[in-house]
């Protein structure tokens, strides 16, 4: 018969990934430091690999233990789903959600759906908008929350995640190298847009406005045809899609926030939704090659 992983081993490992060192860890899940590293041993002896590959004081998970990060994320997730369903109090009502179609089209649905199930009393209306037409959605009462991309000038916004914005090209085209770059961006308005214009302008490279739309699969179409390239999320990339780096001539574009903000009206719905949109967004982070400092 095959082992059971303990799940409480797993919140560990998930948490010394995050995290990057064993004193942060143990100071999260509220144990001392050997006992953080027992629990690794225990969860090595039970798949039978090596999840950490130790080098003085520094440690990287290996193949297996990024695979076994993958696992771990889902099964935390599922138990903490079927945990919240018996213990939580039942929470009703309704909330008026605003997010702009990227997050909507790539991240939402899967999150939306595991609310649901566990919240099923709770009707959610989702309105797709721009960041800036949310935040003043939420500062007029029309919406309840909002899922938006951060600016200098939002006030309470609870960030999170922080995101890097990347260059996009086609896998199967060379449109980066055209002397005059074609590019496709959002609205004027869009952080996004700013970012890359910024650093465009910095690069000293020419560009046109090939394609210009507030949705984003019409960018993501022009990206994957080969028509242009563009500045979006990592975690909005689709498939068809490479980075371009410093070796393109494209030098990083750097971190954004994502935030949500609410009405200043407390919603128990609202309240319930905000807290597992957040979690969801923390556990987006892709299971890669990742250090693990030792201390």
């Amino acid at each position: 018969m095959l082992p059971n992983l303990d799940v409480d081993l797993l919140k560990t490992f998930a948490v010394l990934a995050e995290t990057g060192n064993f004193t942060r860890t143990a100071e999260e899940v509220g144990r001392t430091q050997s006992a953080v590293s027992m629990q690794v041993k225990r969860l090595e002896d039970l798949v039978g690999k090596p999840l950490l590959t130790r080098e003085g004081r520094s440690n990287t998970l290996t193949a297996d233990g990024q695979m076994l990060l993958d696992y771990a994320r889902r099964m935390i997730q599922l138990n903490d789903e079927a945990m919240t369903v018996f213990t939580r109090p039942e929470v009703s009502g309704h909330v008026r959600f605003g997010t702009p179609d990227d997050y909507a089209d790539r991240i939402l649905p899967d999150v939306l759906a595991r609310f649901a199930r566990t919240n099923c009393k709770v009707q959610v209306d989702v309105d797709c908008q721009p960041s800036r037409t949310l935040i003043d959605k939420v500062k007029t009462g029309d919406l309840d929350l909002a899922l938006i991309t951060c600016e200098t000038d939002v006030p309470n916004v609870q960030v999170v995640r922080s995101e890097r914005l990347l260059w996009v090209t086609s896998a199967r085209h060379s449109v980066h190298r055209s002397e005059v770059l074609p590019v496709a961006f959002s609205q004027f308005g869009c952080a996004w847009r700013k970012m890359a214009i910024e650093a465009l302008e910095s690069m000293g490279r020419s560009y046109r406005v090939a394609y210009a739309s507030a949705n984003s699969s019409a960018i993501s179409a022009a990206v994957q045809a080969g028509l242009a390239v563009a500045a979006i999320p990592e975690i909005c990339m689709r498939p068809g899609m490479r980075v371009l780096g410093e070796a393109d001539g494209f030098p990083p574009l750097g971190l954004f926030d994502i935030g949500l903000i609410r009405s200043a009206k407390f919603n128990e719905a609202v309240d319930s939704l905000a807290c597992h949109i957040a979690d969801a967004m923390c556990c987006l982070t892709p299971a890669g090659a990742m250090g693990v400092a030792a201390e």
